[in-house]
């Protein structure tokens, strides 16, 4: 039997499982045999690819082999399926021995369908995409960690939202379609939130034109904004960086806010500088350039208006930018060439220079701003935030098991929010217990005394 899983011998195998489905309890050891297969060539396939989102059309391919081989040798037989999902699954979630390293497979699947849906894809059809991105939602459909992608996935589609880098806005409604099919509104809700404030904020920048018109002011510069929700973007408003807004700017941020407080009373703006981006000519050159740059970028070039040579210093003066983060910005623009410093390394005591002989084949380009790229900050802090959403997931699900029932002995109480949380992740034994002792603490549930596994609510 073994043998001939191993080899595929799909006449012998059809044979064999016509033989054995009549006998009690006669195919498990087929059934066993095959899912160990499937789990084998599953893990072979992906053993390479683990740090590469190209893992989840190695792991479609091996689905779909084996999806067809059980409905043309086993006849589509539902015991064979459950076997073809449990290898799925063993391989998508499969972690290292003795690693506590987070599984990686939510995070590359949630980069795969960032590729797919940027610009940047190469010659991929809409038919291809969409074959593509339904292949996504089977992978996705076996991953453990679903809260994991959401997070990581919700991040990748605001950058793609913020600096307009979405292929298809179809596209992009389409997978969250099939991410609220497969998992609920409440899993997709932020997502949508999402595009709402793009749709919202056309509304603002023509309102806001029209606003101008009536107090007859002009900006001087073409002025474009996005108003997003805090609570829907995955943006980590305490890592906000404040600067010296350019004089070019101020006029424009000072109407805008004005315009946006007598339409909204009561709603405070924050600026998010870093994420904001600009369109600059550079006209000291032999020929003019566009250059699409961060707006931090922008604050410490304008400064070279005046001078070709500037201290480190006198830079950071001007704009008023952290140490580490002008350090950055000008280390990026002495990589473009667009700047000279010594040893084309950017420290606090460099003077940086205008690169007067500066070519490029291109007028019109773009600078990619660091915030643009993943770091492993990024990675790290995402991780850490899916934790504490975790804590607080259980802690309301066991609060509304605690009201629905009253009183409920430990395991009933562990087997119902693990069967609540399954749709988002599988939470540990040990997280559910500290959770209930949380809650415990909290005063929202108590032991019901004289006994050691019952819990009572508090109203």
């Amino acid at each position: 039997c073994k043998e001939m899983v191993e080899q595929e011998k799909r006449k012998d195998l059809t044979n064999l499982y016509i033989l054995l489905k009549p006998i009690h309890k006669g195919l498990d050891t087929l059934v066993k045999e095959v899912e160990n297969h499937i789990k084998q060539q599953g893990m072979q396939s992906v053993l390479t690819l683990q740090n590469d989102p190209a893992f989840v059309e190695a792991m479609l391919r091996v689905y779909h082999k084996f999806k067809e081989l059980i409905c043309d040798v086993f006849s589509n037989d539902q015991v064979f399926t459950g076997a073809l999902d449990k290898a799925c699954s063993a391989v998508i979630n499969h972690k290292p021995q003795n690693s506590r390293t987070p599984n990686r497979s939510p995070e590359l699947l949630a980069k795969y369908c960032d590729n797919l849906l940027k610009k940047s894809t190469k010659g991929v059809g809409d038919v291809e995409l969409d074959e593509k991105l339904s292949g996504s939602i089977i992978i996705f459909k076996y991953l453990d960690d679903k809260d994991v992608f959401q997070r990581f996935y919700s991040r990748m589609l605001a950058k793609r939202l913020i600096y307009s880098q979405s292929a298809s806005m179809d596209a992009e409604e389409s997978m969250i379609a099939r991410l609220k099919q497969a998992c609920g509104y409440e899993f997709t809700n932020k997502l949508h939130r999402m595009f709402t404030d793009v749709s919202l904020s056309l509304e603002h920048v023509t309102n806001f034109v029209n606003y101008l018109k009536e107090k007859n002011e002009n900006l001087g510069v073409s002025f474009n904004i996005l108003v997003f929700q805090a609570g829907a973007w995955p943006i980590m408003q305490q890592n906000n960086i404040t600067f010296h807004i350019p004089q070019q700017l101020e006029k424009s941020v000072h109407l805008f806010e004005e315009f946006y407080n007598k339409k909204f009373n009561g709603r405070k703006l924050t600026w998010m500088q870093s994420l904001s981006n600009v369109e600059m000519k550079l006209c000291y050159l032999r020929k003019s350039y566009i250059v699409t740059m961060s707006t931090f970028q922008m604050s410490t070039l304008l400064p070279f208006e005046s001078a070709n040579s500037l201290a480190f210093t006198d830079i950071q003066t001007s704009t008023n930018l952290p140490e580490k983060e002008l350090v950055k910005q000008l280390q990026t623009l002495v990589d473009t060439k667009i700047l000279n410093t010594e040893n084309n390394s950017v420290t606090e005591k460099s003077t940086l220079k205008l690169n007067l002989a500066y070519n490029n084949k291109r007028t019109k380009f773009k600078i990619v701003a660091a915030i643009q790229k993943e770091t492993p900050q990024e990675v790290e802090s995402t991780h850490s935030s899916v934790d504490e959403d975790r804590k607080l997931y259980l802690q309301a699900a066991i609060v509304r098991i605690m009201k629905a029932r009253k009183s409920i002995r430990h395991i009933n109480l562990v087997q119902e929010v693990i069967s609540q949380a399954r749709n988002r992740f599988t939470p540990s034994i040990p997280m559910i217990k500290k959770s209930i002792e949380t809650l415990i603490e909290k005063a929202y549930l108590e032991r019901v005394p004289g006994t050691t596994d019952e819990y009572s609510y508090i109203a």
